[in-house]
């Protein structure tokens, strides 16, 4: 690949038959951003974890099926495609389910807490 040619790829290829582990590929990053790839299949956060966060997520389920938790709710949110979250930072979350039968593909995007910005 030539130096004009910019990096590709596609969400949904190049994906394990077996996934043992949910599986996290950063696609891109910067000095105050990071673009990643989720795959789960069946994967949640273990028990009693809570995310933790030091800096904003903005996710989007692209395909499959989830369910997060959020502390200060009583019910998870069920995300399915399109679905779109901005958790800001030290938001507690949890991933409490994700299809067991097919992937679960999400696109996150970390960066710097907004509210210190403003």
């Amino acid at each position: 690949m030539d130096s004009m040619t910019p990096p590709r790829g596609n969400m949904f290829t190049g994906i394990p038959d077996h996934l043992y582990n949910e599986r996290i590929e950063i696609l891109a990053r910067g000095r105050d951003v990071r673009i990643e790839r989720i795959i789960s299949r069946g994967h949640g956060s273990a028990q009693g974890f809570w995310y933790d966060q030091d800096e904003d997520e903005w996710m989007m389920l692209l395909k499959g099926a989830a369910r997060i938790r959020f502390e200060d709710c009583d019910a998870p949110a069920l995300l399915e495609p399109g679905d779109f979250l901005h958790i800001p930072t030290h938001v507690r979350h949890r991933v409490e389910w994700t299809d067991p039968g097919r992937d679960t593909i999400w696109l996150a995007v970390f960066f710097p807490d907004v509210k210190k910005g403003a």
